[in-house]
């Protein structure tokens, strides 16, 4: 039973709720900021024990066995780099996170699907310069009609995103959750404001 309920516990993006810990980069930077490289207490532990990360803040919850106990960690940073990748992969989220969860025709938010600016039934492709995220409504108005022709315009033509490009990106969706230990950590890198 244990053994399932462990398992469970992993494979549940909820139970990140439970004293995750924000995973950083060598650079000290986190690993992506969205979705914001986290992980359960269950492997920041275990990276700890394996002398993988160091811990740079820890909450004040403990764990305990027989011979040893340890206070959950909150932020580790990883002892070797890991090199970012460079090419970004196409996906429906990455495609959401380029067009900032707005749709390129009228700007709305949530309802998003995506849409071809040149219909694939007249010989478009699904590519990072064909796809942009479109609300319902734009979607269902433009069908498989050229852009020209519907009535709509886009906001930005689309492009495909550089890996740093789509990192900042995410910066400005912060998740829900932010520890206050994880602060000091999350925008240092970023420009400031004068």
């Amino acid at each position: 039973m244990d053994g399932d309920f462990r398992h469970e516990f992993v494979r549940e993006p909820g139970n990140l709720r439970h004293n995750p810990a924000l995973v950083l980069n060598a650079d000290y930077r986190p690993l992506s900021y969205y979705p914001l490289s986290l992980w359960t207490w269950q492997e920041a532990v275990k990276a700890a024990f394996l002398d993988r990360v160091t811990i740079l803040a820890e909450y004040d919850d403990v764990v305990r066995s027989p011979s040893t106990e340890i206070r959950i960690p909150s932020v580790v940073v990883l002892k070797d780099y890991v090199k970012p990748q460079k090419k970004v992969a196409f996906t429906r989220f990455n495609l959401f996170l380029r067009d900032e969860f707005c749709c390129q025709y009228c700007g709305a938010r949530g309802d998003l699907t995506f849409d071809h600016v040149v219909p694939r039934a007249r010989g478009g492709i699904t590519s990072w310069e064909n796809v942009v995220a479109a609300c319902s409504k734009c979607n269902l108005r433009k069908g498989s009609k050229p852009l020209h022709q519907s009535g709509l315009s886009l906001m930005k033509p689309p492009r495909q995103p550089a890996s740093e490009q789509l990192r900042n990106m995410g910066r400005k969706f912060p998740p829900n959750h932010l520890h206050e230990s994880w602060m000091d950590f999350l925008y240092w890198d970023a420009e400031l404001e004068e």
